[in-house]
């Protein structure tokens, strides 16, 4: 039993888990609450996601990287705005001699690629439409009670079940953060002009509202997605307006950036908050992704962050493989390693969004003071393009060469 693993939630960090751990000889049960023919189903996620550079090499040690080969889009430049601002802070990646910022690829896409992945390694059992309904542990093994009656004994237990994780609560972790009282709006939309591989991040007072180049359609139609943050309680009637209503605010807000611009399918909401688990850890237990931290997606970090969590407990279990990887003492290395980052973005996050939400002027003064002073010096721009791609975290497990992540052990050497 000491190299059974289970992972609760079937999500994007949740099979990602289980496609690296499978890889790596583990025994592994990723247990998913959704029933596989939903979460397949068109519409079910309409949003997408942005890989940092950093994060690549996550996806392709998961061996899901190269399957997205046709269905990502790669973020070339960077566009920040505030407010009525005429200056732009302009971020571009050939700066600094990089491929690109990173990519923005489907939900639903990626997802497909790790179904298939996981299913495919023979270490790797992917349980869907089951809930778990309790956890219990001894000094040798968690069970993990499934709805169904059916127990399954791990010698780890792994919590990537989100924001309302059932593991965390079981393990009596509380969480501390806000409610930002706001409400992001996503969807595909198409323009009439190329996005030429930029993405737009113009600061207003409701909030973020963000243009991320995607993938043309086969017949050339330019595409890019969107997540338009809102005031909380002004999202649904977004949601349900006419289409030609939301094209016409969309228009607005986009300022003919890319000429004429329409929805182009499902619109989606999601109400935005920051939480933080005090603690990820426990006894034969371990907490990763948006079931330890949850962050607003104003600078794109939501799953990145969820990647370098995955990709150090990967790291850790895979050093401590044939030992007892529930030992308290083992899992506390992956606390120690993962927390201060979380931590650092988290606040992070939680400070642009303070920032860049008010409008009082003395701070908007400032505000455009600070965005001139980066976009003239040098190293400032530096420093925050490498943090965009996702190299600030990932400084010692990956170059802008490109060259493989090393092992854990051999970054410490």
């Amino acid at each position: 039993m000491a190299n059974t693993i289970g992972i609760i939630g079937g999500g994007l960090a949740g099979l990602t888990l289980a496609a690296l751990l499978g890889e790596a000889g583990f025994d592994v049960t990723c247990i998913d609450a959704e029933a596989l023919s939903t979460s397949a189903s068109a519409g079910y996620d309409v949003r997408t996601t942005a890989i940092s550079y950093g994060s690549r090499q996550v996806m392709e040690d998961a061996g899901v990287w190269q399957s997205l080969a046709g269905n990502r889009e790669a973020i070339k430049t960077i566009d920040i705005l505030d407010g009525d601002s005429k200056h732009v802070l302009n971020f571009d990646s050939k700066e600094i001699d990089a491929e690109a910022f990173g990519w923005i690829v489907d939900n639903a896409d990626l997802r497909r690629a790790l179904v298939a992945r996981v299913q495919s390694l023979k270490t790797v059992r992917h349980l869907t439409g089951v809930k778990v309904r309790d956890v219990t542990f001894t000094d040798t093994h968690a069970r993990i009670i499934l709805d169904s009656g059916k127990n399954i004994d791990v010698g780890l237990v792994i919590g990537a079940d989100g924001r309302k994780s059932i593991l965390r609560d079981v393990m009596r972790i509380g969480t501390w953060g806000r409610d930002y009282k706001q409400t992001a709006i996503v969807c595909l939309v198409v323009h009439e002009k190329p996005h030429h591989g930029m993405a737009v991040e113009h600061f207003m007072a409701e909030g973020p509202f963000a243009l991320l180049p995607f993938t043309d359609l086969p017949d050339g139609t330019h595409r890019s997605a969107l997540v338009w943050t809102v005031h909380g309680g002004d999202a649904r009637p977004w949601i349900d307006c006419d289409e030609d209503i939301f094209n016409a605010a969309l228009n607005e807000r986009s300022a003919g950036r890319y000429g004429t611009m329409r929805v182009a399918g499902k619109r989606g909401a999601f109400p935005l908050s920051l939480a933080k688990s005090y603690a990820y850890t426990a006894p034969r237990a371990v907490l990763v992704a948006e079931a330890a931290h949850g962050i607003h997606p104003t600078a794109g970090q939501g799953l990145n962050m969820s990647l370098r969590d995955i990709a150090a407990l990967a790291d850790i279990l895979r050093e401590h493989k044939g030992s007892d990887i529930g030992d308290r003492a083992v899992l506390k290395q992956f606390q120690s390693e993962r927390r201060m980052d979380n931590l650092s973005m988290a606040f992070a996050t939680d400070g642009l969004t303070m920032l860049f939400s008010n409008d009082f002027i003395p701070v908007s003064l400032l505000r455009k003071a600070g965005l001139h002073m980066v976009s003239r010096l040098s190293f400032a721009k530096r420093f925050f393009m490498e943090q965009a791609m996702g190299l600030g975290a990932f400084k010692k497990a990956a170059d802008i060469s490109g060259k493989r992540r090393p092992s854990r052990a051999a970054r410490q050497r």
